[in-house]
């Protein structure tokens, strides 16, 4: 199976080198990282160029000021059978792939387990899905998400189906694991096999607690009903 890495960046030089190590010394000559750069500043583009790897391709110009958009981008270009999410700061463990190609034989959607680390990688939390409460099931993760991007992987039937994305969803995350548990099979990994760190400056928020208030939640919650039985129904 081709594997397509996707990943969105924006003002990431901080990190990109070794996670982009991570990633890069566990794929085969015929898969791909797809890049969607969101106007970087800093110097994140010279460093992802240094590796002057042809698997790597970037889409640079991009103004969407949205971590969702961004990535919607990086996958409308991916031609791989499985698609990994990575975001720009975390590091996978050198087995990652291995297992979730495992996986991925049987299930459409795979998710694992992470350690839960800071910039120096001291570990905050040795479980996210402790920490989250992380299991699979429509309903579930329709009342509290599970699926953590960074952690994803996922069969070309899913992503055909999770694109194009909604415009009014809360995260890409959470859509695309919806719309995985509609249209196939989802496996939960218990093995941690990324560092997602959490630094002070990232994207997304890890917090157990909820930001957003009663009314938010309810109508997030709607507006993704709403999305998958229009996607379900073809609209």
């Amino acid at each position: 199976m081709k594997i397509s890495v996707c990943m969105a960046t924006f003002n990431g030089e901080k990190y990109i080198e070794e996670q982009l190590s991570s990633i890069l010394s566990q794929l085969s000559e015929s898969d791909e990282v797809i890049i969607s750069d969101d106007g970087s500043t800093d110097s994140t583009l010279d460093l992802i160029n240094a590796f002057g790897d042809r698997r790597v391709v970037v889409f640079v110009g991009q103004t969407f000021k949205s971590l969702i958009f961004n990535f919607e981008n990086a996958l409308s270009k991916a031609s791989g059978d499985v698609v990994f999410l990575a975001d720009q700061d975390d590091v996978w463990k050198s087995n990652k792939v291995s297992v979730f190609l495992e996986y991925l034989k049987e299930y459409d959607v795979v998710v694992s387990d992470a350690e839960v680390v800071d910039e120096d990688f001291n570990i905050l939390h040795a479980s996210f899905f402790a920490l989250n409460g992380s299991i699979k099931g429509f309903v579930r993760n329709i009342l509290k998400n599970s699926y953590l991007g960074c952690a994803m992987a996922f069969r070309r039937k899913v992503l055909d189906r999770s694109l194009p994305f909604p415009r009014d969803i809360a995260m890409h995350d959470w859509w695309i694991g919806i719309v995985g548990e509609v249209y196939g099979k989802s496996f939960f990994i218990d093995e941690c096999l990324i560092s997602y760190r959490r630094h002070g400056d990232n994207a997304s928020a890890t917090s157990t607690v909820s930001k957003f208030s009663f009314f938010k939640k309810i109508f997030m919650r709607a507006v993704m009903i709403k999305n998958i039985c229009m996607r379900y129904s073809g609209f």
